[in-house]
């Protein structure tokens, strides 16, 4: 007997006609990210608060024949997010791919941070990038879109902590990414908006070269293939996640910390 299936999924990274804005795009997976959608065929809205960076990559994207705008963006400010959306509106299109890429380090032992450290980890891991979601969501719904997708980035610090090393509130703040996610998939799923996260593991960046030079190199040895993660090595999980093929996938972490960390 022979079973009636419907033909398997292409796996489609042609972004053509689409528009992402990647937050945190100065440095690090967002400068990756931002290249990687221009390449599939993205219009990129590059948001960071190092604008220089910004024009550099916008030069790169640019020779390499993409469509790119650089945006200044500090996303703790939560009330900038409707002058950017109108902005690359009005040059790009409404955007319809949204990464939420910008961190901060947030480093520091819980019971000696002060209150301005404490906001800013929270307000840029978390409480900015809450703020962008919903405008986003909005916008799709008030012009009902066909279909949006959210990235989240997360880290694997988010479902592993050791207490030896001050980063509590990282650890925290990237568990709340973890559960938005979650929550905002089930919320949003009726209006077509899949929102998915990443959740790495240590990959090389100005964020690990400062830890690396604060600690020392021995923790890497401590993980089960001793190496770093590079940005490319996130490539195809980004673009699965915001490809056709992933539209039954919503509300859904995938860890890509090639086992660094205990389970």
């Amino acid at each position: 007997m022979t079973l009636a299936i419907d033909p398997p999924v292409k796996m489609d990274t042609d972004l053509t006609g689409r528009v992402a804005l990647v937050t945190g795009a100065s440095s690090g997976l967002g400068w990756r990210f931002g290249q990687v959608l221009a390449a599939c065929g993205a219009k990129v809205a590059i948001a960071a608060r190092r604008t220089d960076r910004l024009e550099e990559l916008a030069r790169i994207i640019t020779e390499a024949g993409g469509t790119v705008l650089p945006v200044a963006l500090d996303v703790s400010d939560v009330e900038a997010g409707p002058a950017v959306y109108d902005k690359i509106e009005a040059e790009l299109g409404p955007v319809d791919i949204l990464v939420n890429n910008a961190g901060v380090n947030a480093a520091g032992w819980a019971s000696r941070m002060s209150l301005e450290q404490i906001d800013q980890g929270i307000d840029t891991n978390f409480r900015g990038p809450w703020v962008l979601s919903a405008e986003f969501a909005k916008r799709h719904i008030a012009r009902k879109g066909e279909a949006g997708w959210i990235v989240n980035v997360a880290s694997i610090g988010a479902f592993f902590y050791t207490g030896t090393v001050a980063g509590s509130l990282y650890s925290v703040t990237k568990s709340a990414m973890v559960r938005m996610t979650e929550v905002l998939a089930k919320e949003w799923a009726p209006y077509h908006i899949n929102v998915n996260c990443i959740a790495p593991g240590t990959i090389a960046s100005e964020m690990v070269q400062g830890m690396i030079d604060r600690r020392g190199e021995d923790f890497i040895k401590a993980f089960p293939r001793a190496r770093l993660g590079y940005p490319d090595d996130l490539d195809s999980t980004l673009l699965f996640l915001v490809s056709p093929s992933s539209r039954f996938v919503t509300g859904t972490v995938i860890k890509a910390d090639d086992g660094q960390l205990p389970r």
